[in-house]
């Protein structure tokens, strides 16, 4: 899957993967996908629930290694 913009959030604890992933996301056009790199086991549970509340869409998770790839495709809702 190609994304337009990179986020890596490793090494961050929540809420930080999150408030920097809605700070990327602002800057994206609404259809543009956002790639997040987090380490985070929170992560799993946390981007779902914020993509549901935010109007975006979880369009893949995968974990490699140590890493959760998250795949996000900006909507049009965006609080």
């Amino acid at each position: 899957m190609q994304a337009n913009k990179t986020l890596d959030t490793r090494g961050l604890a929540c809420p930080m993967p999150i408030i920097k992933t809605k700070k990327t996301i602002d800057e994206l056009n609404e259809g543009e996908i956002l790639l997040v790199i987090a380490d985070d086991p929170g992560a799993k549970e946390d981007f779902p629930a914020w993509c549901e509340q935010t109007g975006n869409e979880l369009l893949k998770m995968e974990e490699k290694d140590e890493d959760i790839y998250i795949y996000i495709k900006k909507g049009g809702k965006n609080e």
